[in-house]
């Protein structure tokens, strides 16, 4: 079924439109789905005082996991267009309690890349897909703008995740902050995916700003939908597949090694947190402000923006060693990233329409996470063989000005293979 076509159901009148509330949900969910998971960078030293791991070794489970919930995200995406995103998160949330549990007994390298790699990989590859692809489907007007305020529940959880899991560790160790994790994750996400509703026509509505454009009987830019096995054909799936390789790539590098970079520089762990929680908290205005004004000036230049403000946040980050540059770098860096995430459903809906929205955002979305499996691995094997990240950093300066080209030869008509 396309956008369009449950035009033929019977529409009632309503006065409060149900998509605020797909996207309220959708918020609380990646909040405490994303709060978990990125507080990987705070269980980092614990682990590696512990174990006496390498950083690339404790980095490969993240990047295992990574790649994991990308090759997943596809079928979880393939999944919400057919049965809706209410049954996808309720499985999500028990491999993820699942996941995390384990976590809390791990005494061998394999049970971190069993249980942290393979387990929590699959819980979260409905972390995203899913419910951005939900979002999309009922807005035509603020579109951006929607999917930008339901993906800030991934900032909201940047900025709260790390300070209350460093808080956890101080008090009950790293191994029960594992086991309460898990346990939340489990009853939020059950609970709060039960408001979850595929489509418009589940209610008897429209997406909104849908009734005014058939009213004014004006083209849709949407009609021309492609399928998945169409898609894939095009040159644009592959220039926005490696679009958001390069965006996986800078966000999990970042998002796992600068607060042991921070350390590394004498800053102490609780601070280092910190600097996780400011990326968090830029990131959710870059989403919601960004994602407003991607409506208005286009995904594409809306992804222009993003990779040039992150160029300069990473290559100004390499020789920077005063607590309050790094914050703002931080800060610069989050609102930039919070940018292009907000306009990456959007961008797939306007070049594909959204018959299959779920299974191509899915794929794509497997480019953000192989990036982000490659990020903090090779991160991490820098440092151990400079015992230092400035390089690392400069390299994900470089890779953003590769994202900054792919983007700009993005073109707005589908060019087929």
């Amino acid at each position: 079924m396309t956008t369009f076509e449950h035009k033929k159901y019977p529409v009632a009148e309503h006065k409060f439109f149900y998509g605020h509330v797909v996207v309220a949900a959708s918020f609380a969910i990646l909040v405490v789905i994303w709060a978990a998971y990125y507080s990987f960078g705070v269980f980092f030293k614990p682990l590696i005082n512990e174990f006496g791991w390498t950083r690339a070794t404790t980095s490969g489970a993240y990047s295992l996991s990574s790649i994991v919930m990308g090759l997943l995200a596809i079928a979880m995406g393939k999944l919400t267009d057919r049965f809706g995103p209410r049954i996808v998160m309720t499985i999500c949330a028990i491999l993820l309690f699942l996941g995390f549990w384990l976590m809390s007994k791990i005494v061998t390298t394999w049970q971190l890349y069993v249980f942290y790699g393979l387990i929590i990989g699959i819980g979260m590859g409905g972390s995203f897909v899913p419910l951005m692809s939900t979002v999309v489907r009922w807005f035509f007007k603020r579109r951006s703008m929607m999917t930008g305020i339901a993906a800030a529940g991934i900032s909201i959880g940047t900025l709260i995740g790390p300070p209350i899991t460093h808080r956890l560790i101080t008090n009950y160790g790293w191994r029960i902050s594992y086991a309460i994790l898990g346990a939340t994750v489990f009853a939020a996400v059950i609970l709060i995916a039960q408001l979850l509703k595929r489509d418009p026509a589940e209610v008897g509505q429209l997406a909104y700003g849908e009734i005014n454009i058939s009213e004014k009987n004006s083209s849709n830019p949407l009609d021309n939908v492609l399928s998945f096995k169409e898609a894939i054909h095009t040159r644009q799936f592959w220039v926005v597949f490696f679009m958001f390789f390069c965006l996986g790539f800078m966000t999990f590098a970042i998002i796992v090694h600068l607060a042991p970079h921070a350390i590394e520089l004498g800053i102490s762990a609780a601070v280092a947190a910190n600097i996780l929680a400011t990326i968090g908290g830029l990131n959710m205005i870059g989403r919601i402000i960004m994602g407003r004004v991607a409506d208005i000036i286009g995904s594409k230049q809306a992804f222009v923006i993003g990779f040039i403000l992150m160029a300069i946040a990473l290559f100004f980050l390499v020789p920077s060693k005063m607590i309050w540059i790094i914050f703002v770098l931080a800060g610069l860096f989050g609102f930039a990233n919070g940018t292009c995430v907000a306009s990456q459903s959007p961008l797939v809906a306007l070049l594909f329409g959204l018959s299959s929205h779920g299974v191509i955002l899915g794929f794509l979305a497997f480019g953000f996470t192989t990036g982000g499996a490659f990020g903090p691995w090779l991160a991490g094997l820098i440092f151990d063989i400079t015992n230092s990240y400035q390089f690392a950093f400069l390299m994900c300066a470089g890779v953003s000005l590769v994202g900054l080209f792919l983007t700009a030869f993005l073109k707005p008509k589908r060019i087929v293979i």
